[in-house]
This record gives structure tokens, C-alpha cells and sequence, in this order.
């Protein structure tokens, strides 16, 4: 029986110029094949590229991207994987100040949190509703999201990113 096969993109929202070869390379080594992104400008962050990479692979690729370009300093991404029928979907976030986030996503690509992640949230909360508020916020990784967001839309010429499985 063959190894499911899923696949995801991996958005390099800001690299230092002199790191994208050795972004690519760290990509290429994951998939087990020469890679080649088409690195543009980052308009945000002066000296830095952006660039993206579709790819398919078996399950667990994402996590594999995730931590083989974890690590570099002043490196922001983002890494989704998609879901299938053996495999929930991921995405994985990641900025300098506040490390990586992960968290599992269903068909649509919406965070999805689940009943221990909610259990815990519960448990630290209390009867608190704004630290409830609080524990949602961390548990969807709205920090990341909100330090991305000028960076996932920081170009007019940005591409489209095609959704596979809609519906």
C-alpha cells in the first residue's frame, strides 16, 4: 500500500537576502529535491525577500518544512499542510520574537482547537472571561497572526494562493 500523499505551500514572509539560498536549501532537503523559490522584495522589512513553494509529499511534510527552516534568526513563515482522508491539515507560524506556533486546521483551513487545548483553556480561565478571552487568543495563535498580517499582505503584485479542496 502506498503512503498517503498530502500538500501545502510554505510562504517565507521575510528572509534576509544573504539566508535564501540556504532557506532553499533547507526546503530542498525535506522534499529530497533541488528547489528553487522566486524570492521578491519584502516592502516591509528593508533588505528582506518573501517568496512561496507549493509542494506535495507524504503526510507529515508540513511539520518536516516546519522544523528544517525553524531556527534562522529574523526568519518569518508560515507552513500549511493540507487534509486528507488518513490526516488532519496544519499550519505551522513562525516569527523571531515569538517562535513558532502550530496548530491543526480543517478543510477550509480554519484553526481548529481541540477539546484538551479548550479543556485547559478552561481550567487556567477559571470564571474569568477575559482571561478565557485571553487563553482563546493564544490557543489560535492571534499574536502570530497579528504580527504576519503586514507581511502576508505587504506586496500589490502578492499571488494568489489557490485553494485545492473547496466545497
Amino acid at each position: 500500500m502506498a503512503n498517503p500523499t498530502t500538500r501545502g505551500v510554505i510562504l517565507i514572509h521575510s528572509a534576509p537576502r544573504a539566508l535564501c539560498p540556504h532557506v532553499e536549501w533547507a526546503i530542498g532537503r525535506v522534499l529530497g529535491r533541488a528547489v528553487s523559490l522566486d524570492w521578491a522584495e519584502q516592502p516591509v522589512l528593508s533588505g528582506s525577500r518573501r517568496g512561496e513553494f507549493y509542494w506535495e509529499g507524504p503526510i507529515g511534510t508540513g511539520a518536516a518544512l516546519a522544523s528544517g527552516v525553524m531556527g534562522w534568526e529574523h526568519l518569518r513563515f508560515e507552513v500549511t499542510e493540507d487534509p486528507t482522508a488518513a490526516s488532519d491539515g496544519a499550519r505551522w507560524m513562525h516569527t523571531p520574537s515569538l517562535g513558532i506556533h502550530h496548530g491543526q486546521t480543517d478543510c477550509a483551513g480554519n484553526l481548529v482547537i481541540g477539546e484538551d487545548r479548550l479543556r485547559l483553556a478552561m481550567e487556567l480561565a477559571a470564571s474569568d472571561p477575559t482571561a478565557m478571552q485571553r487563553e482563546m487568543h493564544v490557543a489560535l495563535g492571534s499574536a502570530w497572526d497579528a504580527e504576519l498580517e503586514a507581511f502576508r499582505h505587504a506586496s500589490d503584485a502578492a499571488s494568489v494562493v489557490w485553494l485545492h479542496k473547496v466545497g
